[in-house]
C-alpha cells in the first residue's frame, strides 16, 4: 500500500496546503487560531480547576497545557483521518488517488498545528517561571510512539466510518469519556488506587504522562511505560494497514 509513498511527496504537500488554506480562509485571524485556541482553553480550565487543584499541582497552567496539547493532538489527527475518504469522496470518484494518502495528510496537517502549539506552552512555561529541562529531549519518543498510535486508529476509522456512518458519532463519545480518562487537568492521586490500573491502559494517557516527565518534571519517562505505549501503537497501527489495504479498492463503492 506504502511502495509508492515516495512518489506521491507533492500530492501530500498540496493535500496538507490545503486544509491549511481551507480552514483558515475566511477567518479574519487566520492562522493565529492555532495559538489562541489551546490558550484559551487553558485560561478557561486554569481559572475553574485551578482552585480545586492548583495546590496539589504545582504551575497548574504547564500541567494542563501539556496534557491537554497531547490529547487534543490524538483527537483532531484520529477524526481528521476518519472522517478523510467521505470528506474527499469527490475527487476519489472523478481520479485515481491512493485513498491512504488523505487519511495520512490529515494527520500531518493536525501535526502541523500540534508543533504551532508547542509555541503556546513554551510562552506559557517562561511566563509562569517553569524550569526548561534537558530532558525534554526525551518528548520525542512519546511524540513519535503517539503520531504511530493515530495513524493506525486512523487508518481503522477511516475504513469503519465508511462503512458505517455511526462510527463517527460513537467514536465523539469515546473521545469524550477519554478526554477525563487521560488525567488532563487533575492529578491522578486523586483516583483510587485499585482503577489507577486503568489509566495505565490507556495509551493517550501513557504518551501524556511520559511527555509530562520529560518537558514538566525533568526526569527520564518511564521505561515500562514507553515499553508499553510502543506495543500498543506499532500493534494498532500494524491491524490499521492491513485492514485498509483489505478494503482500500471496496471503499470508493461505499462513499
Amino acid at each position: 500500500m506504502f511502495d509508492t509513498f515516495a512518489e506521491k511527496k507533492f500530492l501530500l504537500k498540496q493535500l496538507v496546503k490545503r486544509d491549511l488554506t481551507s480552514k483558515y480562509k475566511d477567518s479574519v485571524l487566520g492562522i493565529l487560531w492555532s495559538f489562541f485556541n489551546p490558550l484559551l482553553i487553558m485560561l478557561v480550565f486554569t481559572a475553574i480547576f485551578s482552585m480545586l487543584f492548583g495546590r496539589s499541582i504545582e504551575n497548574y497552567p504547564v500541567y494542563f497545557l501539556s496534557g491537554r496539547l497531547i490529547y487534543d493532538f490524538y483527537n483532531a489527527g484520529t477524526k481528521g483521518a476518519m472522517n478523510s475518504i467521505k470528506r474527499n469522496a469527490y475527487l476519489l470518484k472523478k481520479i485515481y488517488v491512493p485513498k491512504y494518502m488523505f487519511a495520512v495528510s490529515s494527520i500531518c496537517y493536525e501535526f502541523v498545528n500540534f508543533l504551532i502549539s508547542f509555541i503556546i506552552l513554551f510562552g506559557v512555561m517562561t511566563i509562569t517561571g517553569a524550569s526548561f529541562h534537558l530532558t525534554s529531549i526525551y518528548a520525542v519518543i512519546p511524540i513519535f510512539l503517539l503520531v504511530i498510535l493515530i495513524f493506525g486508529i486512523g487508518l481503522i476509522l477511516a475504513v469503519c466510518n465508511t462503512y458505517f456512518s455511526d462510527v463517527g458519532y460513537l467514536y465523539n463519545v469515546f473521545t469524550l469519556l477519554l478526554m477525563y480518562a487521560s488525567a488532563l487537568f487533575y492529578p491522578i492521586e486523586i483516583v483510587p488506587s485499585s482503577i489507577q490500573i486503568l489509566f495505565t491502559l490507556n495509551p493517550v494517557y501513557s504518551a501524556i504522562s511520559c511527555f509530562r516527565e520529560s518537558v514538566v518534571y525533568g526526569v527520564v519517562p518511564d521505561f515500562s511505560t514507553l515499553l508499553y505505549l510502543a506495543a500498543f501503537a506499532f500493534t494498532v497501527f500494524g491491524i490499521g494497514i492491513i485492514l485498509f489495504k483489505i478494503y482500500e479498492k471496496k471503499l470508493v463503492l461505499e462513499i
